[in-house]
């Protein structure tokens, strides 16, 4: 397989409906200055670096990306409502339209 991409397996249902627990998302690796408002990312956890995590950035200003999760209900996902806006440096790629 390439290695720009990567195949992750959805841990979680913080990005459902878009993405399904124990489904596997493909994504591919970017430099993170090309990313944009409404693309689903992967990127380590601003606080736990031992895990990745997958969500949708909402908003960009000045290098700074406000991420959440797709899952309507407030409390299925851990976004930047949660650990505030993260640096668009820390994207390690982004999802792979189907």
């Amino acid at each position: 397989m390439d290695p720009r991409f990567l195949n992750v397996v959805v841990n979680g249902d913080s990005m459902w409906p878009t993405l399904k627990q124990g489904s596997t998302a493909m994504f591919e690796r970017i430099d993170p200055n090309s990313v944009a408002v409404g693309q689903v990312v992967l990127l380590d956890h601003p606080f736990r670096g031992n895990l990745r995590i997958i969500k949708r950035i909402q908003s960009m200003e000045d290098g700074r990306l406000f991420l959440v999760g797709d899952n309507p209900d407030p409390t299925a996902s851990e976004d930047s409502h949660n650990f505030g806006e993260v640096d668009v440096s820390s994207v390690i790629a982004v999802l792979v339209p189907q």
